[in-house]
């Protein structure tokens, strides 16, 4: 067997193995979550937190290493490469660690200790920076001298999965809303992190003539929600997310504005009280950035029922609240980054007892 030969043979067995992982795996729950029955909206959550990797990023990790794969970037003994604020790596230090391949994961010193573990769990190894807009040249410096290959999420994620179908997360939702009053959801909510699954929804929306909106929603200082306004993506920068997973110090390639029918920006502690508020209104423990979809979804369910309508509108729990057990659950560290769930969390109680979004 000549080397090239080898080669695609190793290729071919990668591609099985993934696809036999997929193949494995069920759908994700997609939750109906009870709301006043005279508000005529009904709420759906998809729980991605139920992948073997516990995120939403399993979904993209896979897609991710099939592209590669596919474009001859990844063979035998290539060490993968990933910038990543924790689940994407948690996601692909696994599926490396299924096909035998070392994994090194690079992101900020503040990745919460549980999703290090995870990675570490899984074969794979961090390297540190300081500040998240470092995580890009570092990536590809290690990369470059492991002779490996930087998986890049933020510029492949929106390529790399099919947004016409093919079990790409829009099509398991409408798949999954099917024998629902709403069938066709008013709105989908979804946070902007590589700006992957918003391209997806938005593309997929278009592509099967669905005339449900798209709302992305984006914590306070990040990039993606000053570009979207301004339309000029280039021109924009913003700062280091507090709200792990989601927001970007930079427009990440990935984004894809033109899909997006609506921007709300969320501020940090809102994020934090909608996640604390969804785990007593519903008994599910989630993520922060499930918290900064759930503040955007209040807003939309209130606009319906001023407008007295009726609708449905799906969300998704990203990741579980597990993995903040020292951060985001933690009043410690939440006092010691400044940020104070009391306020929001007393604009979503008056909202829940009288219907009305304050403001």
């Amino acid at each position: 067997m000549t080397s090239a030969t080898a080669a695609r043979a190793w290729t071919h067995r990668a591609i099985a193995t993934l696809q036999a992982e997929n193949n494995r795996s069920a759908d994700t729950h997609l939750y109906k979550i009870e709301l006043p029955e005279h508000w005529g909206v009904d709420l759906y959550v998809k729980d991605e937190s139920c992948h073997r990797t516990g995120s939403l990023k399993h979904r993209l990790a896979r897609s991710l290493f099939l592209f590669g794969l596919v474009n001859g970037w990844i063979r035998q003994g290539t060490t993968i490469v990933e910038a990543s604020s924790g689940s994407t790596a948690v996601s692909e230090a696994y599926f490396a660690q299924l096909l035998g391949l070392d994994f090194v994961a690079v992101m900020t010193r503040s990745t919460s200790p549980e999703k290090i573990a995870l990675i570490e769990q899984f074969g794979g190894r961090c390297h540190f920076v300081d500040h998240a807009d470092e995580v890009y040249q570092a990536a590809a410096d290690i990369a470059a001298a492991s002779n490996g290959h930087y998986m890049d999420q933020f510029t492949y994620a929106e390529r790399a999965t099919d947004w016409r179908g093919n079990n790409n997360i829009a099509e398991s939702i409408f798949q999954q809303l099917a024998h629902e009053p709403f069938p066709v959801p008013t709105w989908l909510v979804v946070g902007a992190g590589t700006g992957g699954t918003s391209a997806t929804m938005g593309r997929y929306l278009r592509y099967h003539g669905h005339d449900t909106g798209l709302l992305v929603v984006d914590p306070e200082g990040s990039a993606f929600y000053p570009a979207w306004q301004s339309g000029d993506p280039a021109l924009i920068t913003g700062n280091s997310s507090r709200i792990e997973g989601i927001g970007r110090p930079r427009v990440e390639p990935s984004f894809v504005p033109g899909v997006i029918d609506a921007m709300i920006e969320v501020p940090d502690a809102a994020s934090v009280a909608a996640m604390m508020h969804f785990a007593q209104l519903s008994g599910l423990h989630a993520g922060p950035s499930t918290g900064t979809n759930l503040w955007g979804v209040w807003q939309l369910v209130g606009q319906m029922v001023a407008a007295g309508e009726k609708g449905s509108i799906v969300t998704l729990m990203c990741d579980g609240g597990e993995r903040y057990a020292g951060s985001y659950n933690n009043p410690a560290w939440l006092a010691e980054k400044g940020l104070d769930p009391a306020p929001p969390l007393a604009t979503l109680d008056e909202f829940f007892a009288t219907g009305v979004w304050p403001g």
